[in-house]
Formats: C-alpha cells, structure tokens, sequence
C-alpha cells in the first residue's frame, strides 16, 4: 500500500520465519492471534518511516493500540533484536564475510526528545545545544548495526562507551579492534585494553583541517546514522521508554537490510 514502507513478498520470505511464534500456537490458553502479521508489521514500518504517533495509523491496518502491544510485547522479549541479528548475519555471508565480525566502529548522536520523553531520562548535550537522548552504536566495517545503547543526551562519550563496549564484548568475543572519535580519548582507551582486551584507535582530525572532511573508518558509522535517519521515528526521540528507542533503531536497520537483501534476491 505504501511503497516507502509497505513489506514486499521478497521481504515477507526473509522476515516471517524470524518472527516470534504467534500468541496460542499451541492452542492451551490466550487468545489467537486476530489481525494478519504482515498487516501488523506493516503498521510499524509505517509508523517507524513516518514518525507519526501510534494513534495516526490510517484505518486500513490494525487498531493503533493493538499495532503497539505486539511492538511493546516483542520489546520485552527481545525479538526485533533478534531479527535484526539474523538478517545482518546474513547480510554479512552475503558480502563474503564471516558472520562474526573482528573489528567495530563506535560514535554518539543526540536526537531532541519530544514532551513524550520523561525528564528522568532525558538530559542536555552542552555541546550540540540538544535537549534529549544520545544513542551510542558501534557497527561493523560495512556499516552494519552491532549494538546500539540508548542514554541521556547528557552524558560523556567516554562514559556510555563503557556500557557500549561492554556489551559488544558480551556479544562478540571475535572483534579486537575499535575505532573511536577523539570525544573516547584518554582512561576510556585503557580501561578498554584492561578490561575487555579491545585495542581502541582514536581517528583524529588533522590541525590543519577545514571544513567538511571525510575521515577514514569514521564516515563508516555516520553513513550508518544517515541510514537511522532516513526513518522520521529516529529523527526525534518519542519513546518514554530508551529501551523503546533502542527497538526503532534496530526496526530502522531491519527495514534498510531486509530490503538489500530481497534486492539481492
């Protein structure tokens, strides 16, 4: 119905057997599932694309709210996670790499938060004059999502990027190597080679540099929160929730992938 977001059969194939196991498949207890999964993951693609709220979704797909409960249920269990793991795996055996990755690129971005966005997880980043929420990645040399932390605008690269580190460590123990921006130069460096034995790079601008410039391994991550971006939903944080915030990143990167990958096909 909507070609910037609408699920294409190519698409379907890929998506519906990552999918989490409908509600009463085993016919003990709950409700079966009433509304068409495809039409339901449409909604979302439609809202993530849009950035519209949940209550705007045209009257053609599922009730609004019965759009979001399935978003929030899979959330909580750690589906779209999932999903994404599966299709960037598969992305990555498509491009002739190992699924494992043994190198990562890591930055920040500050989104404004919108009156949806409770003051207790919210901050203010002095630097890029943004009252929000800052979302820390780490992708992989194609430019492929690996972790995503959500914070409060507020809060130091270096600081996050603990948490960022330590949960790309949890997820691969196969990458030795992470180039940073200079905002992680210092104790951050050290801790990283202490701790989770992770050699960090730090690409700097040169001195004599002015204007724009394109820096090597670092234009990697910020095409990644150009692609993010495309999707209105991550332009500005709605989420009340940054575990929320977290699940739009990844639905960002399930759409742009799943569509590389039934052009592919």
């Amino acid at each position: 119905m909507y070609p910037s977001s609408s699920v294409t059969d190519a698409q379907w194939a890929l998506l519906e057997p990552l999918l989490p196991p409908p509600g009463n498949a085993t016919g003990h207890g709950g409700r079966p599932e009433k509304h068409c999964r495809r039409m339901v993951l449409d909604a979302i693609f439609y809202v993530v694309r849009g950035g519209i709220a949940w209550r705007q979704l045209p009257s053609e797909f599922p009730p609004a709210m019965t759009v979001y409960a399935v978003f929030a249920r899979w959330v909580r269990a750690g589906a779209w996670q999932r999903i994404h793991d599966a299709l960037r795996d598969r992305l990555r055996i498509h491009d002739g790499r190992h699924p494992l990755p043994t190198a990562a690129i890591i930055d920040s971005q500050s989104v404004p938060g919108a009156d949806t966005v409770g003051r207790s997880s919210r901050g203010y980043d002095a630097g890029k004059k943004i009252n929000g929420r800052k979302r820390h990645i780490a992708v992989d040399t194609n430019g492929l999502l690996l972790a995503v932390v959500v914070t409060v605008a507020g809060i130091q690269d270096r600081d996050a990027g603990l948490r960022l580190l330590a949960s790309l460590r949890a997820r691969f123990s196969t990458i030795s190597l992470v180039w940073a921006d200079g905002g992680y130069a210092g104790r951050f460096v050290t801790w990283a080679k202490n701790a989770l034995a992770l050699v960090v790079e730090v690409v700097k601008r040169t001195d004599d540099a002015t204007g724009f410039t394109v820096l090597p391994r670092r234009w990697v991550v910020e095409r990644t929160f150009a692609w993010i971006s495309k999707h209105r939903r991550c332009v500005r944080d709605y989420e009340t929730r940054p575990d929320h915030h977290e699940a739009m990143v990844h639905i960002a990167m399930i759409v742009t992938m799943s569509r590389r990958l039934a052009r592919s096909a």
